[in-house]
């Protein structure tokens, strides 16, 4: 399975704070926040030459960031995000290696295209998400 870094996603408490300091300290194009109530999350896309930066604030009550922000209260890298040609290859590839898929099928992810992510303890503690390019 072939695959290209999509973007880091970085959990903040401050969605707007963050996104002015990327604005600032980098010159990037930072994208307007966007609600998705459906995964509890505010997003915001720091977009760079080569990869894009996924800025992630808690967004409801059941947000799974608010969790990680208890954790960690002034943010950090929550996950990243590899790009595959086809979703549900990648997924089945996944489970045929033995690693665990946090659902049993891909949803709708920030970018409008199928995402799954598999358990940070399959891979070297690191929360990964599969996007379809």
């Amino acid at each position: 399975m072939q695959n290209r870094l999509n973007h880091v996603a970085i959990a903040v408490p401050d969605i707007e704070a963050a996104s002015e300091s990327y604005r600032c300290m980098l010159g990037a194009k930072v994208t307007e926040p966007e609600d998705q109530p459906e995964h509890g999350v505010t997003v915001v896309f720091v977009e760079l030459e080569n990869t894009k930066i996924e800025l992630i604030a808690p967004f409801g009550n059941n947000s799974p960031i608010a969790g990680f922000l208890k954790k960690y209260p002034t943010g950090g890298i929550h996950h990243i995000c590899l790009e595959v040609p086809d979703i549900a290859a990648a997924m089945d590839a996944v489970v045929d290696q033995g690693k665990r898929p946090l659902g049993d099928e891909p949803k709708i992810g920030a970018h409008g295209k199928p995402v799954f992510f598999v358990h940070p303890k399959d891979f070297d503690g690191v929360l990964v998400e599969f996007e379809e390019a």
